[in-house]
């Protein structure tokens, strides 16, 4: 296999033409042909004129073969190929693989990690953050599906973060406290009290049913 350097890098030009023919299971002949007749696998040309590919590329030009080993032809395996890569340009659920996303905003490191370790086996994305200025930035960031308060965060910004985010977006907001807090956080716009420290079955249970309320109203079309 002819590899230059950096081939760690996917986005990164560093094979010939001639390696990745060998990868791929293609005559160089035809790799020139794809690029000429669909553009969609376009390589960079050096200084010489020589084309280098990426690992992405690569991976896009062995999708191509496989589809085509399965029947299809050059044509049909090139559209799939540029159906896939649309795919995976569109806007998906927030959090990784399209699991639903919750901000932690939690003062304690350690707990946060209790929480996210429960949150995680039950098929969320956790992300953490232990301030309240962190907190702010990953809600803007990262439009988190519900979002769970403490409210000692940052000397006893928790009640403020409640406000920020009912108002900036309307998630669900569940405010966590080793204080009895319930009536302020509620007043605040939390959607649920939670006593620390925290009961697992409680919060996913918690969080399960505040997602479920929250998909369920934004179906509801308004009665005029």
């Amino acid at each position: 296999m002819q590899q230059m350097r950096g081939a760690g890098q996917p986005g990164r030009p560093v094979y010939s033409i001639s390696a990745v023919a060998r990868m791929v299971g293609v005559p160089v002949a035809t790799l020139r042909t794809w690029e000429d007749r669909y553009a969609l696998v376009v390589p960079e040309r050096n200084a010489g004129g020589h084309r280098l590919y990426s690992r992405d590329q690569v991976e896009q030009l062995k999708f191509v073969r496989s589809r085509m080993a399965e029947g299809a032809s050059a044509a049909d395996a090139h559209r799939l190929l540029a159906e896939r890569d649309e795919d995976s340009r569109a806007p998906r659920p927030s959090g990784a693989a399209g699991r639903l996303l919750i901000l932690l905003a939690e003062r304690d490191p350690y707990s946060a990690e209790f929480q996210e370790y429960f949150l995680r086996t039950e098929g969320f994305e956790v992300d953490i953050t232990l301030t309240d200025r962190a907190a702010r930035e990953s809600f803007g960031r990262s439009s988190p599906s519900l979002v769970i308060v403490d409210l000692l965060i940052s000397g006893g910004s928790g009640l403020e973060l409640c406000r920020l985010f009912k108002e900036r977006d309307g998630v669900p907001v569940i405010a966590v406290s080793a204080l009895e807090s319930r009536d302020q956080a509620l007043d605040a716009g939390a959607d649920a009290f939670l006593p620390k420290p925290v009961e697992p079955l409680h919060l996913v249970s918690t969080v399960r049913d505040l997602l479920r309320s929250s998909a369920f109203l934004a179906t509801q079309v308004p009665v005029p």
